[in-house]
């Protein structure tokens, strides 16, 4: 496996380079199109991708620990292949449509200003998590354990409150209807 430590990767197409099996520590992505490439058993450590673009990577047994994404595409991705230890990341302004989080334990895991319609958080443990100005539009929470998640400023969402464990989650009140929608209950 190749070593790569401390190192800056400026705006490159990088149509040619194997990111397979390859350790990133420390390392600072910018404006680099991974999209369609393989990064499938890679490490990620205490990385950042700034204004990035992974639409429909492959990243199967590839680990994220502590990993931030800034304005970021990220579409289409399953997380749920990813190497599940230390699994750890940030996303702020990011585009996630369409992502895939199926089962992953995932808490305290901070979203900012991210599109993340379509998503599916089914069967997820987002404990303690944050969602703060997210689109939520046809997101999937099923069984998902969402105690503790703040939902304040969040919108678009439908949550079936009997279908997810919502122990102390935080709503505003515009974010009631999203909680009702499953039940038919009209609001005015």
């Amino acid at each position: 496996m190749n070593y790569f430590s401390d190192a800056v990767y400026n705006k490159q197409t990088h149509a040619n380079q194997d990111w397979q099996q390859t350790e990133f520590d420390h390392c600072i992505f910018n404006q680099i199109d991974f999209s369609n490439q393989n990064l499938a058993g890679s490490k990620f450590i205490d990385c950042q991708f700034e204004g990035c673009n992974l639409a429909l990577a492959n990243i199967q047994h590839t680990a994220f620990q502590n990993v931030t994404f800034n304005q970021t595409k990220l579409s289409g991705l399953q997380f749920d292949t990813c190497n599940p230890f230390a699994l750890s990341f940030r996303f702020n302004d990011c585009i996630m449509q369409h992502t895939t989080f199926f089962k992953l334990t995932i808490p305290n895991t901070i979203f900012i200003k991210s599109d993340l319609t379509g998503a599916d958080f089914t069967e997820s443990n987002l404990t303690a998590s944050v969602f703060d100005a997210c689109n939520l539009s046809q997101a999937i929470f099923e069984k998902t354990k969402l105690q503790k998640v703040d939902f304040t400023t969040a919108f678009h969402f439908s949550i079936d409150p009997t279908q997810n464990d919502l122990y102390k989650a935080k709503f505003s009140l515009d974010g009631l209807p999203g909680l009702l929608e499953a039940h038919n209950i009209i609001i005015e």
